[in-house]
Formats: C-alpha cells, sequence, structure tokens
C-alpha cells in the first residue's frame, strides 16, 4: 500500500444511516389511529389539521397558508374548494369530506376565526400562519403518537396518503393526476412510485 493510500481521507457517503426516498403514505388503519388517538385527546386544531391534510393532498406550503374564506361559503365548510398552488401557479380542486367539515368547523368556531383569517394560525407573532416546519413537527408527532418511526415520514406522505388509496381502489392514474395539480402524468407515476409497487404485487401475486 503506498503512503498516498494510507493517508487517503476516507469519504463517508452523505446518507449513510439515514432514510431516504419517498416518503411512504399512511395505511388506512394508520389513519385512524391517528385520527382517534386526536379526538380522544380533544387537540380540536390538530384534528382539523390532520383531516384536510388528508382530504386536500396539499403540499406543507399550500395548505399552512389557507383561510377560512378558501373552505368556507359563508359560516359553512364547503364540500369543495379551489385554491392556486404556491409551487405551479395552476388552480387544484379538492374534495371535503363530511368528517373533515365537521372538524374544520369545529375549529374555527374555537378558535373565532373569520373569513379572512388564516385557517391555522402561528402561535409564534413572528408569523401570521403555521410555518412548513411548524407543520412538519406537528406531523412528526402524528406519527409517533401510534408507534411508528417517524422519521421514515412527512409532510409528503399527508400528501401521498389519499392520493395512493384512490389509486389502489381505482387504477386511475389520470384521476390522481388531477387531483395532485401534476401538469404531467409521468410526475404522478413517480409521485406515487406505482410501478416499483405494482410489480412487486404481481410478484407476490405469481407462485413459482
Amino acid at each position: 500500500m503506498s503512503a498516498t493510500d494510507e493517508t487517503a481521507v476516507v469519504r463517508i457517503p452523505w446518507n449513510k444511516g439515514k432514510l431516504t426516498g419517498q416518503k411512504p403514505p399512511l395505511k388506512l388503519k394508520e389513519i385512524w389511529a391517528i385520527r382517534i388517538r386526536l379526538q380522544l385527546s380533544a387537540k380540536i386544531r390538530d384534528l382539523a389539521m390532520f383531516n384536510l391534510a388528508i382530504d386536500s393532498k396539499l403540499r406543507a406550503c399550500d395548505l399552512t397558508r389557507l383561510r377560512v374564506c378558501d373552505v368556507c361559503h359563508g359560516h359553512h365548510v364547503a364540500s369543495r374548494a379551489t385554491i392556486m398552488q404556491q409551487k405551479t401557479q395552476r388552480p387544484v380542486q379538492f374534495e371535503i369530506t363530511d368528517q373533515t367539515r365537521d372538524s374544520v368547523e369545529a375549529w374555527i368556531n374555537a378558535a373565532a376565526l373569520v373569513s379572512g383569517d388564516f385557517l391555522f394560525p402561528s402561535r409564534l407573532r413572528a408569523s401570521p400562519h403555521i410555518s412548513t416546519r411548524q407543520y412538519a413537527r406537528v406531523v412528526h408527532r402524528w406519527i409517533a403518537s401510534i408507534g411508528l418511526d417517524d422519521t421514515a415520514y412527512g409532510t409528503h406522505t399527508m400528501r401521498r396518503t389519499k392520493a395512493s388509496l384512490i389509486y389502489r381502489r381505482t387504477k386511475n392514474l389520470r384521476a390522481v393526476q388531477l387531483l395532485l395539480g401534476h401538469t404531467k402524468l409521468e410526475s404522478t407515476v413517480r409521485y406515487l412510485g406505482i410501478e416499483v409497487d405494482d410489480a412487486l404485487e404481481m410478484a407476490e401475486q405469481t407462485e413459482v
């Protein structure tokens, strides 16, 4: 071994020991486990945020900037809403299910929010609404509360969850593309990781 070899710096990969890649979506039983924990602990804001994050499939930057008027018609939460996405500057529509409407209305009333207010105000004076970093911390708390490794999940988990469930049930990529607000179908394919997942499913169902 040469002197150069002996003195060479050992480079450690930047991702050694870290989880990389796409964050997995939640399973249906995990959604309900988190929802029930939030209900039992009377965390009105977190329950509204969790339910709306699942339904809306919005990026963190869009979810945290929602105003009351974005989801309400008068004094009631609407069954559908449309917002302009910050990343793409394109509109995206999303559904708001009954249980989500109930939890969001309960939060609006408890926090005494009015039409022009941010739906999830920050508890810090420096910001008018919850930041994406604050939201990420909240998501990690939700994940950890049901015994999952929170380092494996993130805010994109919330965005991917319902989209993944819809795809699994319908196999309708175009519908999921519209719901996620993607401009290209290829983006939806990559985002859901469906090519790999579908291949593995087929392999599992094939006995040799």
